[in-house]
C-alpha cells in the first residue's frame, strides 16, 4: 500500500512519487515543485488540523488533508 501525504508525521521527509488531483491543481502544484522525485516534508499544523504547511524546494505551502491525500509517496 503506498503512502499518501497526509498521512507523513510532522518533521518527516518523504518523496513525492506521483500526484493524483484534479488538472487545475495538478498544473499549480507542478509550477510550486510537486514533482515526483520531490522531497517533502510537513513542518506544522493549522490551530484545526486542516490545512497543513509544507516545506518544498525551499517554499513553505498549505494544503488540505483531502488534496494531501491525492499525493503519493515513494
Amino acid at each position: 500500500m503506498m503512502k499518501t501525504l497526509n498521512t507523513l508525521p510532522i518533521g518527516t521527509t518523504g518523496k513525492i512519487q506521483e500526484v493524483n488531483v484534479t488538472p487545475s491543481l495538478k498544473r499549480r502544484l507542478f509550477d510550486l515543485g510537486f514533482i515526483p522525485g520531490s522531497l517533502i516534508t510537513p513542518i506544522y499544523p493549522s490551530v484545526l488540523g486542516d490545512p497543513i504547511a509544507y516545506s518544498i524546494r525551499g517554499i513553505t505551502i498549505a494544503l488540505r488533508n483531502q488534496d494531501a491525500q491525492e499525493i503519493f509517496l515513494e
